[in-house]
């Protein structure tokens, strides 16, 4: 290993949203900066945005949208006086749809480093203390080390992997590949059915999959409320997804170019036989190989990297966010939030706390889930006093125009004071209605004052104060 070459102000191991982010916020403040990503496109060269762009929420969500206007012609065109015959899936040219995508989001990234000057190396970074880093190119040059006076680890996370399901990426699939098949699978079995699990059964049963998901908990969806848990369990079985709740796996076999999975749920032993089989079973730290081992960064023991209120770990000046920490949910939203606020940290010192009691979390099915703030069975956990106020979207007149009638918004409030302790919905655009939650919620806002907020009619954020009206039995339109 050659001697140090370079000394920055930061360095940054990860560009993905936290990574990304937090390298380009720095620059803007005037501090010299390097960021390090080792992520390879197909072609094996560099793809700036992190599993995010390349490989999560980005190409699912491309994948999602094709695959809705493909069933909206096959199944609910005709509803809307529109006859389309022969509608036929090219899915080879919808996944390169998606990879277009991903690359000029990936380009956008790189534009913006060249824009203020961030260095860009593609390879390995791995800590060696507070001030240096090991750089191991992909390019196979000499590994070397570079020197800063802060470090930003942002290296996110990968899919757990398990034992009874090794992957393959030929029969049985992780969250990665099964958004590159180029022919559509006669039935498809996941492994989980959390987030990632029913964002991709929800594509895959759009363009003409018989899915299965396989969920070990016995209880459906457990993060939201109760209340849209049960709402999106009947929507989605309706949709045609077969949802087997209580099942675990306890093996797997590929013979004859299918998977034979073996699960036991509380009826017994049962065992099916599927033609791609994916493993979505949650996510862990990326933290194999991030630091040496005298670099004595702490982590716990499921790998996370222990940080303070400041997302400084352990050592003086070294921080970690993203998926790397506890602080909040491994949302990409949150990574760049603390991507900005550990720049401004270490260019200022302090700077106002992230909240991350109003986080929103999306669910991006059809329809979507969304919510932030407290949950009703959180809120009886600790014996609060509250009130619900809920609203149907099949009460709205854009909902019934647009033919998106399925969810409702629930607002809980303090039973006293009034103010808002969670938001809660399921439907369509719920990603996008969430924002007004979570500046209400920003700002401490009461039931009433989303009950006052002159909303625009028709449109589907008529729900939101619906549901704030309905709270006291104000709501014009019955349930």
């Amino acid at each position: 290993m050659s001697s140090s070459l370079k000394i920055y102000d930061v360095i940054v191991i990860g560009a993905g949203p936290a990574g990304y982010t937090a390298a380009i916020r720095s620059a803007q403040l005037g501090l010299k900066v390097v960021c390090i990503d080792s992520w390879k496109n197909n072609k094996g060269d560099s793809s700036l945005g992190g599993t995010y762009v390349n490989a999560g929420s980005i190409p699912s969500m491309a994948l999602l949208e094709s695959s809705k206007i493909y069933h909206l012609f096959k199944k609910e065109a005709s509803e809307h006086g529109i006859e389309v015959s022969d509608v036929s899936l090219n899915l080879k040219k919808m996944i390169k749809r998606k990879n277009n995508i991903t690359k000029q989001l990936s380009e956008q990234i790189k534009t913006s480093f060249n824009h203020h000057a961030v260095e860009f190396i593609h390879g390995v970074g791995c800590l060696l203390n507070s001030t240096e880093v090991s750089v191991s190119p992909l390019n196979n040059d000499e590994k070397y080390i570079i020197e800063a006076k802060n470090i930003i680890l942002a290296t996110g996370s990968k899919s757990i992997e398990m034992d009874c399901a090794k992957i393959d990426n030929e029969f049985i699939l992780d969250s990665k590949a099964i958004l590159e098949l180029e022919t559509v699978p006669k039935k498809m079995g996941i492994i989980g059915a959390g987030i990632v699990g029913l964002e991709l059964a929800g594509i895959w049963n759009r363009l003409g999959s018989k899915v299965v998901l396989l969920e070990a908990q016995e209880n459906f969806l457990t993060a939201p409320d109760f209340q849209i848990s049960l709402e999106a369990y009947k929507l989605y079985t309706h949709q045609g997804l077969d949802l087997r709740l209580g099942a675990r796996v306890m093996g797997t076999k590929k013979t004859d170019k299918k998977v034979i999975v073996d699960y036991q749920d509380l009826d017994g032993n049962h065992r099916i036989t599927l033609d791609k089989l994916v493993v979505a079973t949650g996510r862990r730290p990326n933290t194999e190989g991030l630091a040496a081992a005298e670099a004595n960064l702490l982590l716990n023991e499921s790998g996370f990297v222990h940080v303070d209120e400041n997302c400084c770990t352990n050592l003086p000046n070294v921080y970690a966010i993203g998926d790397l920490t506890l602080l909040g949910p491994m949302l990409a939203h949150k990574g760049l939030e603390e991507g900005v606020f550990v720049a401004e940290h270490i260019v200022a010192g302090q700077r106002t706390p992230i909240d991350y009691g109003i986080i929103p979390c999306v669910i991006y099915t059809e329809p979507e889930i969304a919510w932030v703030g407290q949950t009703e069975q959180s809120l009886k956990a600790m014996n609060e006093n509250y009130k619900v106020g809920i609203f149907t979207l099949d009460a709205t007149g854009r909902g019934q125009a647009s033919g998106k009638t399925e969810g409702m918004v629930k607002i809980i409030s303090h039973a006293e004071t009034d103010k808002i302790l969670g938001i809660h919905i399921i439907g369509s655009h719920a990603s996008e209605l969430i924002a007004e939650a979570v500046l209400a919620m920003a700002f401490s806002a009461s039931s009433e004052d989303l009950a006052r907020t002159i909303h625009a009619h028709p449109s589907i954020s008529e729900a939101l104060h619906g549901a704030a009206l309905s709270l006291d039995n104000r709501s014009i339109f019955h349930l």
